[in-house]
C-alpha cells in the first residue's frame, strides 16, 4: 500500500441504485486522522476500446450520447459485458459490432482509469490492424444512427481539435507517441 492511502479504510457501504449499466453507491471512508467522510461512488468495472488501423486510415464512429445531448468522434469501444470477460475478446467483439472489422492482429497500447474520483471503471485500449471487413451488428439507437469516419493517419493530429472524447484522445495519444502505426501501414 503507498504512504497515500494508508490509513484509508472504508467502513461502510450502502448502493443507492443498481441498473443493468451500472451500481452507485455511497461509502463512508475513515481518514487517517479518524474522521468519517461520505463519498459517491459508481461502480461499472471494466471496458475497452479499440484503435482500428486499416490500411492508412484510422476507423472511428459519430454517435450520439445523451449525457451532452450531441454526437462524439469515438474509437469503438463497450464494457466488459460478462464478470471476468477477456478485454481482448470484448474489444473484438466491439470492433465487429461498431465498425464492421474482425481484428488479424490486436495490440494492447494503454490502460487507464477514466475518472478515479468517483467510478471504479479500467479502460483497456488496443490497436486492430489486418483488418477484414464483416457485417456490422449495432447494439442500441445510438450505434444504429452511428457514422463510420475514416481519417489518413497522415492526417490524424489535425483531426485532434475535434476529439473530446478522453478514451479516444488517450488511445490515438499512445498510436501517435509510441509510433506503433508505422509497423502497421505502409508509410510513403
Amino acid at each position: 500500500m503507498s504512504a497515500a492511502a494508508a490509513g484509508f479504510r472504508i467502513v461502510a457501504s450502502r448502493l443507492l441504485c443498481e441498473t443493468p449499466f451500472l451500481k452507485l453507491f455511497e461509502r463512508d471512508l475513515e481518514t487517517p486522522s479518524g474522521d468519517i467522510s461520505c463519498r459517491t461512488v459508481v461502480e461499472i468495472g471494466g471496458a475497452v476500446a479499440v484503435v482500428p488501423i486499416d490500411s492508412d486510415h484510422v476507423v472511428l464512429i459519430r454517435q450520439y450520447r445523451a449525457p451532452l445531448d450531441r454526437a462524439l468522434l469515438e474509437l469503438p469501444a463497450g464494457k466488459l459485458d460478462i464478470p471476468g470477460e477477456d478485454p481482448e475478446a470484448a474489444a473484438r467483439r466491439e470492433l465487429a459490432e461498431e465498425a464492421g472489422f474482425h481484428a488479424g492482429r490486436m495490440e494492447r497500447v494503454a490502460q487507464f482509469h477514466t475518472s478515479p474520483g468517483f467510478l471504479d471503471e479500467q479502460m483497456t485500449i488496443y490497436v486492430a490492424s489486418d483488418l477484414t471487413p464483416v457485417p456490422l451488428n449495432p447494439i442500441g439507437p445510438e450505434e444504429v444512427a452511428a457514422e463510420i469516419v475514416r481519417i489518413p493517419l497522415s492526417d490524424l493530429s489535425s483531426h485532434l481539435e475535434e476529439i473530446e472524447d478522453g478514451k479516444t484522445l488517450v488511445g490515438i495519444m499512445a498510436v501517435l507517441l509510441s509510433g506503433r502505426h508505422r509497423g502497421l501501414v505502409e508509410e510513403p
